[in-house]
């Protein structure tokens, strides 16, 4: 579903992606893992098209993110285009960024009716089921400020499917929580693996990658060092780089 190939990006003098490839098969989870400053979520940033690479390209289902080609050239698209396509990109940031003068479930209808012109009372019924798919039935009509943050980050996760997306983006959705939230909204995102959602995760929780992971990247500068079954990866990399890595923090 995903395929990435020769992705660079730089910012100033400052190389973040160095020629990245990737390839995510559809119903796969991809974990990205690795030191901080070494691309993984500027990465998931290229493939929604919130950055746009120096070079190389995204492909999502077979049609490049964020550009056509022709003459041998990428052309940007219009802004109306790349939004058709980010629609079919889920996203959840390591912020919540709820909307708080909405209630929870005005924040999850917001974009399927703003966006696809999905009719209120569709779009509310849909919210209500994602809702309770994320263990939030009875809190529709709560604002974000009388949430925990778990809570506001399950929100954030039903907001994003309310687009229905073919491939969820989390970029360290368990950072900003408490070490006691942190497991809720483990829990969401592996009943979403086992649903068969395509996803590509950013996150420091080796647990979660060796129960839920299909493929580990391992990237370092801007590189992909290692990339493989988590159960290689994380117990037998190959490189040194990613061999130190686990050490210290496994």
């Amino acid at each position: 579903m995903v395929r990435v190939r020769g992705l660079r990006k730089s910012f100033g003098g400052h190389v973040v992606l160095d020629g990245v490839d990737l390839d995510v098969r559809e119903g796969e989870v991809t974990v990205l893992l690795g030191p901080s400053g070494s691309g993984k979520s500027t990465l998931l940033r290229c493939v929604n098209h919130l950055e746009k690479p120096d070079g190389g390209f995204v492909e999502l289902g077979g049609e490049i993110v964020g550009y056509r080609a022709s003459g041998g050239r990428l052309h940007e698209l219009r802004p109306r285009h790349i939004v058709r396509q980010r629609s079919r990109i889920g996203m959840v940031f390591q912020q919540f960024n709820l909307f708080p003068h909405l209630t929870v479930i005005e924040n999850v209808t917001e974009a399927p009716v703003s966006v696809r012109g999905t009719p209120r009372k569709r779009a509310a019924e849909h919210a209500r089921e994602l809702l309770a798919r994320v263990g939030l039935a009875g809190r529709e009509d709560a604002y974000p400020r009388q949430l925990s943050g778990g809570q506001q980050q399950r929100v954030a996760i039903a907001r994003a499917l309310a687009m229905e997306p073919r491939l969820m983006l989390f970029d360290e959705p368990t950072s900003a929580l408490d070490p006691e939230l942190v497991g809720e909204v483990l829990a969401v995102v592996r009943d979403l693996a086992l649903s068969g959602m395509t996803m590509i995760v950013v996150t420091h929780e080796i647990g979660f990658a060796r129960e839920v992971a299909d493929t580990v990247v391992f990237l370092d500068g801007g590189r992909v060092v290692e990339s493989g079954p988590p159960e290689v990866v994380l117990t037998a990399p190959r490189h040194e780089r990613a061999r130190a890595f686990f050490a210290a923090v496994l």
